[in-house]
């Protein structure tokens, strides 16, 4: 190590702003999680672990560029009223709640693997609570529905959720060989889930009875939904047909804001721009940290701790997922994951790992309180332990298989 000083410095600005992550803001002060990153990243420039041309270069474009297209292309969908849609499909066709639970599951699991599973978090529990409502059932079972299914689908891909989007770019792992090795995964978590969530809520789904309440009458725009779903549909034949998906999500997003009808503006209100300042000063972060403390010497030296067994390395995935949150999970083991002599299956591993384990409690994702907050301001409430008590078994079990499976 050249510079113990420097070490210390870049150790030291890594931790804090790993800490204020984790957490979710700074206490004391309104800092959140992207203002840290950015922070932290600032400061890796300004006391010298990196210069501002290596922080620029640190910074993965394919992850940025396609995260922005992928969010284009949702808000696109969400507009258009296709995600209104999908929910009274669901409500017309489950005449008992075990069917609406089974659909619920499946729509928000099929939708995030292909797309990003916050977003898609975003615009179907609004939409979930209030059919449940409607149909005056409790709609607690079914809204974890939405939460885990859109974590454990998202798995598949590697357009479902941000750590997969990264790993995807880190790897160069071909979309279709990911989806191949982890789409069984996915199936089997989705499955789990159901049967979990009927046996933790056996009054509602084992003893219910059938669905009276008619279904809404979702508002759609045709012509855009159309649109949106050409483009969606062409993006996702471009991803395994092999195209780079950053190209691809770019070029459909930005096609898709051309139009007479819907100003672009109202597109960009919909997009999370402050997801993508936290992962390029997340970059810088670690950039610093690789650089300052993470030797050659040392990651080698993390071979003693075993990461090439999938067992091991999905059981550190996830206990770094629960405690730093999964995007910076993967963005810390990354050096060591490229070290391995068999990388591409550590990343499976490493992508199914970190976001099966999201579903370990409420806090294990950005998906999940997304779904808490916007129950929240339809007054349900999702506390700890209920979440809790489907949450850990089915993330064991899932985790379990995944293991079985890549292994």
């Amino acid at each position: 190590m050249a510079d113990p000083g420097g070490a210390v410095i870049a150790a030291l600005i890594f931790c804090l702003t790993y800490f204020v992550v984790a957490v979710g803001h700074l206490p004391g002060f309104r800092l959140d999680r992207a203002g840290a990153a950015l922070l932290g990243a600032s400061l890796m420039v300004a006391f010298g672990p990196l210069t501002l041309e290596e922080a620029y270069g640190a910074i993965n474009l394919d992850t940025i560029v396609l995260l922005l297209g992928m969010m284009i292309v949702v808000a696109n969908l969400k507009l258009s009223g296709f995600f209104a849609l999908a929910n009274a499909w669901v409500a017309k066709r489950a005449h008992r709640p075990l069917t609406l639970l089974l659909g619920v599951t499946l729509v928000s699991g099929v939708l995030s693997a292909v797309l990003v599973n916050d977003t898609v978090c975003l615009m179907l529990t609004p939409l979930v609570a209030q059919l449940a409502k409607d149909q005056r059932r409790n709609p607690v079972p079914y809204l974890l529905a939405v939460a885990m299914a859109s974590n454990i689908g998202s798995t598949a891909t590697i357009t479902g959720n941000p750590q997969n989007i990264m790993i995807g770019s880190f790897s160069q792992i071909p979309y279709l060989r990911f989806a191949e090795a982890l789409t069984p995964i996915s199936a089997m978590g989705l499955a789990v889930l159901v049967a979990a969530l009927a046996l933790a809520f056996p009054g509602e789904f084992l003893r219910g009875g059938r669905l009276d309440a008619s279904p809404p009458q979702p508002a759609i725009r045709p012509g855009m939904l159309w649109k949106s779903l050409v483009a969606t549909g062409g993006m996702i034949a471009a991803f395994f047909l092999g195209q780079p998906p950053a190209k691809v999500a770019i070029v459909a997003g930005a096609l898709l804001l051309v139009t007479r009808r819907l100003k672009p503006a109202r597109v960009y209100r919909e997009i999370d721009w402050s997801l993508l300042v936290l992962f390029a000063g997340l970059f810088i972060v670690v950039a610093g940290l690789e650089k300052a403390v993470l030797s050659p010497d040392l990651v080698a030296r993390a071979g003693s701790l075993h990461l090439q067994s999938v067992p091991v390395l999905a059981g550190v995935a996830a206990v770094l997922s629960n405690i730093l949150s999964n995007v910076p999970a993967v963005l810390v083991l990354r050096p060591f994951i490229t070290a391995l002599p068999d990388a591409t299956t550590g990343w499976l591993a490493l992508a199914m790992a970190s976001t099966l384990a999201g579903n370990f409690t409420i806090l294990g994702s950005v998906a999940n309180l997304i779904v808490v907050q916007s129950a929240r301001s339809q007054r349900i409430e999702i506390g700890f332990w209920p979440y809790f008590r489907v949450g850990a078994p089915v993330t064991l079990i899932t985790i379990a298989l995944g293991i079985f499976w890549l292994s």
